[in-house]
């Protein structure tokens, strides 16, 4: 009967400590809570985004593939960015266009070397 309660009460003893191992007992504590993967936007804040950048863009994966929030917020972004570079562009391409018209075509222009004709 003896060897019968000191076998129970070693157990419970074994299963306290592994119990309070697994709950965080001791020198560590708590684990902290691991907070879901989440899209820390590489794309840079302070400069127009470029190809590389886009190149590099990696999602993270959720249950379902990726989060439809973070690939609807990048694109968002890359499509702001074209939008602004095709209205540069445009605005860049009117202005050549008037300079061209009140100061007629250069001279380069006019003369284009033919094929085999040295400069």
């Amino acid at each position: 009967m003896f060897m019968f309660l000191f076998l129970v009460l070693a157990l419970a003893v074994v299963v306290a400590a592994v119990t309070l191992a697994v709950v965080g007992g001791g020198e560590s504590a708590t684990l902290p809570e691991a907070g879901p993967e989440r899209f820390e936007d590489p794309l840079p804040q302070g400069r127009p985004v470029n190809r590389a950048d886009v190149e590099t863009l990696r999602f993270p994966v959720g249950v379902r593939g990726y989060r439809m929030s973070d690939v609807d917020d990048a694109l968002g972004r890359l499509g702001a960015e074209l939008a602004e570079r095709d209205s540069r562009i445009a605005e860049l391409e009117a202005a050549l266009a008037a300079a061209h018209a009140t100061t007629g075509p250069s001279p380069s222009t006019l003369h284009k070397p033919e094929e085999g004709e040295h400069q």
